[in-house]
């Protein structure tokens, strides 16, 4: 299964890809879409849009994973994030992809066992997690990376949660 994780912003969308294997991990590819500040909204919002078409055609994933909105400083803030979610949505919904959200919280429980942990915890279990020399950089690509792993991580639970009530 190949897994695209997400997280949206309308300035720095990061991404990650993943493949996995029984259930194990190893990292494909990760990185950073940047549109200007200076840009028009709609200018930034469809430099993203282009740019995802693009990394799930090379990629080609069997799932996206998104970070869901959280409550930001600010109802403006929250509405960007809203924004350049929806355009990741919509670039999965193009390619009949299907999507999973995630809150930050469930991200930070599956990946670092602690729904409260610091991006910096969060960032050494991706590490960890794909046995890498370093954490990801820029932290956009490596939330997106923990957003991919949170997904395998659920995926992996309910498969099992699933194989109990069988019993």
């Amino acid at each position: 299964m190949i897994i695209l994780g997400i997280d949206p912003g309308t300035i720095t969308t990061g991404y990650g890809v993943i493949k996995a294997e029984n259930d194990e991990p190893t990292l494909v590819d990760y990185g950073a879409l940047t549109a200007s500040k200076r840009s028009p909204m709609g200018e930034r919002l469809s430099y993203i849009y282009q740019r995802l078409l693009e990394i799930i055609a090379r990629f080609n994933p069997d799932v996206v994973a998104i970070e869901s909105p959280f409550m930001a400083k600010s109802v403006k803030a929250a509405l960007a994030v809203g924004r350049a979610q929806a355009i990741a949505i919509l670039a999965a919904a193009e390619g009949k992809i299907p999507t999973h959200e995630y809150t930050p919280a469930e991200v930070k429980q599956q990946v670092a066992n602690y729904g409260a942990s610091s991006k910096e915890q969060v960032q050494e279990m991706v590490k960890l997690q794909l046995g890498l020399a370093q954490a990801p950089h820029p932290a956009d690509a490596a939330d997106a990376l923990a957003i991919a792993l949170c997904h395998l991580r659920k995926t992996h639970l309910d498969s099992l949660l699933i194989s109990e009530e069988k019993r």
